[in-house]
Parts: C-alpha cells; sequence; structure tokens
C-alpha cells in the first residue's frame, strides 16, 4: 500500500511540475487551447513514467505483455 500511494503522490508532483515548465515555455499571454495542449502533454508525460516504473519494478513473470499457454 505504501508503494502505491507514493506512485500515486511521485504522478501528481510530476504533473505538477511538468504543468509548471509548459507554462514558462509556451509564450503568453495563453489562449484556452495554449491550457488544452499543456494538459494533454502533462497526462502523456506522467502516463509514460507510470508505465516504466510499473514495468520496470515488477520483476516477478519475466515476460510482462504475453501469458504463456500450457
Amino acid at each position: 500500500m505504501p508503494s502505491r500511494i507514493a506512485l500515486i503522490s511521485g504522478t501528481v508532483l510530476m504533473f505538477v511540475i511538468t504543468v509548471v515548465i509548459l507554462l514558462q515555455v509556451l509564450p503568453g499571454p495563453h489562449k484556452s487551447t495554449d491550457y488544452l495542449v499543456i494538459g494533454t502533454v502533462a497526462t502523456l508525460v506522467c502516463l509514460l513514467i507510470v508505465f516504466l516504473i510499473v514495468t520496470s519494478t515488477n520483476a516477478s513473470s519475466r515476460n510482462k505483455f504475453f501469458k504463456q499457454r500450457k
């Protein structure tokens, strides 16, 4: 359970950091489409990070994406 809480809090922190960086990078004044792009990119980055963390730490099975048949 603590590892799940750490993963969620780390993902939220990474989302906030990505949003702050993208708000500084994109030139202002910001329109609603700029905020849409910023949210989309931050979500994509966070999903990629969660995918990489989950696939690298789950070492119980050798082949993570396919199930072997008998």
